[in-house]
């Protein structure tokens, strides 16, 4: 068999890590972390397997303006520590990103510091050890850091957001060095998400949500589902959140609800429809506590929004459909929603393993 063609300029820097660590830092392609060398050798072991041609663009990536070529991805698969069977998740995520309703430098470069996050469905999680449990939103296990770590480095070097530059984040967030794990499918009370969206349940999906936030929200004391959700939804309505601004530009949020809090929720009788429902028609806020303060200035609502009468209540989202439910984490009340940023969408895509 031939040797699989590779097209990447090859550069020639001392046989050391070290050496290796310090290049790669001086061209600006590392999130300050060490990077595993992509040598030819190894970009050819991560390329092997899929059965493409490496030069396959998948796309362009802004704002550089540059092609997404599956030879370009594997190098930052391969720097962001990832085994040859991430792979297909790698390249899935980027398909995601670079969907124009994602609008990946819209969410990277901005003040707000938006950081995608991959979310996973599918027998390949458990295949390939992503975890869905106790700490899933990490650090400590390789397939969550390096496959959310392979989409960050991507967006990085491919598209040009490298802080100070392109990316203009005041502060920023951890979760763009890395934020990937999956739907906790075997303690959830309902079906996973890719059943939801009428996958079959053989298939692999994954679900890139570009946020700005992670709202931790603890519940130990209420005795049912319904009332969880009230306590949850209370962490919602809170002067400063976005969303309520940006419905008019679809922001979305994800609810990541605990096991524990989910199965009460269950018990309540409520269904995933239901709790998105309930947010839907709770998570409001009238416009006299959004009146001239955080995101006023840019707020862009619907028509349907009167914004003469003070009591009008906004909601956080647009519709029903713009609220994902998650069941993810271990034992423990705690569940966790995750605020959209107001210029992306949702995304979902379908993993293609090899044949």
């Amino acid at each position: 068999m031939n040797p699989i063609a590779l097209q990447a300029r090859r550069i020639d820097v001392p046989d050391s890590f070290e050496a290796v660590q310090d290049y790669c830092w001086e061209q600006g392609w590392t999130d300050g972390m060490p990077v595993v060398p992509p040598t030819e050798e190894a970009v050819r072991r991560m390329l092997a397997g899929y059965g493409e041609d490496p030069a396959l663009s998948l796309g362009v990536i802004q704002p550089r303006n540059a092609k997404a070529t599956l030879e370009k991805i594997a190098i930052n698969a391969v720097m962001a520590g990832c085994v040859p069977e991430y792979f297909p998740l790698v390249v899935a995520s980027v398909q995601a990103v670079l969907k124009e309703e994602f609008n990946v430098a819209g969410v990277s470069a901005t003040t707000g510091g938006g950081a995608p996050v991959i979310i996973v469905n599918g027998p390949i999680a458990k295949e390939l050890n992503i975890n869905g449990d106790a700490g899933c939103f990490g650090p400590g296990y390789r397939a969550n850091a390096a496959i959310g770590r392979a989409l960050r480095l991507v967006i990085r070097n491919l598209g040009g957001l490298i802080p100070g530059e392109m990316d203009k984040a005041t502060l920023s967030t951890t979760g763009r060095y890395s934020f990937c794990f999956a739907e906790n499918e075997e303690r959830s009370p309902w079906e996973p998400r890719h059943l939801e969206l009428g996958y079959a349940p053989t298939d692999n999906i994954l679900t890139i949500i570009g946020i700005r936030g992670v709202y931790t929200v603890m519940e130990t004391t209420v005795p049912t589902g319904t009332e969880v959700l009230r306590t949850i939804v209370a962490t919602m309505k809170a002067g400063g959140v976005s969303n309520y601004y940006q419905i008019g530009t679809g922001a979305q949020i994800a609810l990541v609800l605990c096991p524990e809090h989910a199965q009460d929720i269950a018990t309540s009788g409520l269904s995933k429809a239901d709790v998105r429902e309930y947010i839907f028609q709770n998570a409001r806020m009238p416009i006299r506590q959004l009146k001239d303060m955080a995101h006023w200035g840019n707020r862009n609502w619907p028509a349907w929004v009167d914004e003469d009468n003070p009591e009008t209540l906004v909601p956080i989202a647009r519709s029903v459909d713009d609220i994902v439910v998650i069941v993810a984490g271990g034992d423990g009340r705690h569940s966790a929603w995750l605020a959209g940023w107001g210029v992306t969408r949702v995304v979902t895509q379908q993993i293609q393993l090899p044949s």
